[in-house]
């Protein structure tokens, strides 16, 4: 059965730091602190439309753990009884590494609380100074370490691009990432926005932000590389919004992002296989997925542009035994 959330943001709430990069009420194009009652809401609409046993109320957007309290207690008061119940699955979180504890783990695995993401971000404490993180990478260690003895999932989520970074620090910090075994990551290209220091910093020529180009074969190494640890990458980019449009003002983002990236996948394996067979000109038949054929075409088909370059004219066939990134080569 397919795995989803009831999605409640509490928007910057509780974070002590101000990052460099976040300006998290136009990242998510939300201001207002949801209450018990919002909370009662989305899970009686979610009762109406989805497979309730599959689902986690997830609270996304700050840093929950860092939150007042009696506040944090509100919302995980209004979501436990339908979780403690086994009407939902569980409860799914984000905080920061450095707003862990067993007081805090404790409380959360009495609420029914299942999965908690860490922003990592990095795993430079160099990267992680610059940007203003006001955590350590020794932080999320310990943290992560914490939440698994404790028998929760485990999510970590990191940035590319970010001030003081580099391809090979995002590279690292994927490595470092993977030895804690996470169950999920997310992968976040950094964004310019509106409002922030790091848009300071671009302005005054000290920040160069990546761009798609740049982001694309990156995330597209990264994923594959979490994809053979058998980490569940369960997000590649930024949601889109509305409002992130309006305030951003560069960086590497897309509304399909993760399809660029694994377009990108394909193209490599194609690659890869052209090589092993020697093939390097002519009509050559190559069988994709139904599901893959605009992956492997590329955006404003580009993949096939590239293979035209090289002498190649593809012919696309469609073969649903393949897997969604697998291509098949066959001279005509």
């Amino acid at each position: 059965m397919k795995h989803s959330n009831i999605a409640i943001f509490v928007p910057h709430n509780g974070c002590p730091h101000a990052c460099t990069f976040c300006n998290q009420r136009e990242i998510t194009g939300q201001s207002y602190q949801p209450t018990p009652q919002d909370v009662e809401n989305a899970i009686q609409i979610s009762r109406r439309f989805s497979d309730t046993q599959n689902t986690e109320i997830a609270f996304f957007g700050g840093s929950f753990t860092a939150i007042p309290k009696d506040y944090m207690l509100s919302l995980l008061e209004a979501a436990s009884p339908y979780v403690l119940s086994g009407e939902f699955y569980g409860i799914r979180l984000s905080t920061r590494p450095d707003c862990i504890s067993e007081e805090i783990l404790d409380i959360l695995k009495s609420h029914g609380v299942t999965a908690i993401e860490l922003g990592t971000q990095s795993m430079c404490d160099e990267v992680l100074a610059a940007n203003k993180r006001g955590h350590t990478v020794q932080d999320s260690i310990d943290a992560s370490m914490l939440i698994k003895k404790y028998g929760f999932s485990l999510g970590l989520q990191m940035m590319t691009g970010l001030y003081k970074s580099s391809d090979e620090r995002d590279m690292y910090t994927a490595r470092r990432i993977a030895e804690l075994q996470p169950d999920t990551v997310r992968i976040y290209p950094t964004i310019v926005m509106r409002g922030t220091e790091l848009y300071d910093l671009y302005r005054n020529g000290s920040y160069i932000p990546q761009t798609l180009e740049t982001a694309v074969p990156l995330c597209a190494e990264l994923l594959r590389f979490f994809e053979e640890k058998d980490i569940n990458v369960i997000r590649l980019g930024l949601h889109d919004s509305d409002s992130l449009k309006e305030n951003m003002v560069a960086g590497a983002y897309h509304p399909a992002f993760r399809e660029l990236c694994e377009s990108e996948m394909m193209f490599e394996n194609t690659m890869k296989i052209l090589s092993d067979m020697n093939i390097t000109n002519g009509d050559i038949i190559f069988s994709v997925n139904p599901r893959s054929v605009s992956r492997f075409v590329g955006q404003k088909k580009n993949n096939i542009q590239r293979l035209q370059k090289m002498g190649i004219t593809p012919i696309i066939h469609q073969d649903i035994s393949l897997s969604k990134l697998e291509v098949a080569v066959n001279r005509k």
